[in-house]
């Protein structure tokens, strides 16, 4: 349950699944510059740009912010519920087909589970995809850095949906194991622990890990993490070679369990990633 103050229908809607009337919501036709907010967690979901006036009397966006979004199936069996992959929290359903924008996607969402923040407001929480290397050595490392809040180890970047490990392993799905960040520090410090905590010279390995799939990379969700990114690679090119690549995000397939938290559930120790004193 959230820690947020919600009203008994926002509750309703966001845990037991429940529908507003249409063309009652307050960002049914509401089109500020801003992005839209979980109620429940406050991580960002959508964004202006991507919302359109669809008639359907709920809000209306062609596009989710990169992993922002789980899908799944229903409980009347046909249509697609999309939920805050943060938190799970009930935000509609999405449909295809109907023609609207060029994208043909329509995320018809309940105004109750969100929240707007003007252009330039800071959401409490955001995320961000890093990768370089094994992902359980970035995971361990990043989840104990100050102001992270969450983690979990996935693959981003290739072809095939719902990969496998051992897919991913084979080189074939073009997929690289990646951990999503979901923090409440400032994006700046994120990035340089990211850079910190492994060698980004190495092209397509770390260590003795070597593969596409260990591609030293930042997904970034939103326009400030890839100029920030940018910037720090510029710095670092003062003093270093960088393979490092700088993609948008996006969709995150997770990991299997056995993979999340490999570290904390074996007690064993990262064998490739510790942190790098004096690289700045």
């Amino acid at each position: 349950m959230s820690k947020r103050k919600l009203s008994e229908f926002e509750k309703f809607v966001l845990f037991k699944k429940g529908t507003e009337k249409p063309f009652t919501g307050k960002y049914n036709d509401h089109f500020e510059k801003g992005k839209y907010v979980c109620r429940n967690c406050g991580i960002p979901l959508y964004t202006s740009d991507d919302k359109f006036h669809s008639g359907c009397g709920w809000p209306s966006f062609d596009a989710e912010i990169p992993g922002a979004v789980r899908k799944s199936l229903d409980a009347d069996g046909y249509r697609t519920e999309i939920t805050c992959s943060n938190c799970g929290a009930h935000l509609g359903h999405v449909f295809e087909g109907e023609g609207f924008t060029q994208k043909n996607t329509r995320h018809c969402v309940n105004s109750a589970s969100l929240e707007f923040l003007t252009d330039g407001e800071k959401p409490e929480i955001d995320r961000i995809f890093l990768a370089a290397g094994c992902f359980w050595g970035v995971q361990q490392l990043m989840k104990e850095f100050e102001g992270v809040l969450k983690t979990r180890v996935g693959y981003m970047g290739g072809r095939t949906k719902n990969p496998t490990y051992e897919q991913v392993c084979s080189g074939y799905t073009g997929h690289i194991e990646t951990v999503e960040v979901i923090f409440n520090a400032n994006v700046e410090s994120i990035i340089r622990h990211f850079f910190e905590i492994h060698d980004f010279s190495q092209v397509d390995r770390q260590g003795p890990d070597i593969g596409y799939q260990y591609k030293s990379v930042v997904f970034y969700t939103n326009e400030e993490q890839k100029e920030i990114t940018q910037k720090a690679i510029e710095s670092l090119k003062e003093k270093f070679p960088v393979s490092t690549a700088v993609e948008k995000a996006g969709y995150f397939w997770l990991a299997e369990n056995y993979h999340q938290d490999y570290y904390e559930k074996t007690g064993k120790a990262p064998y490739c990633h510790y942190i790098r004193k004096n690289i700045w």
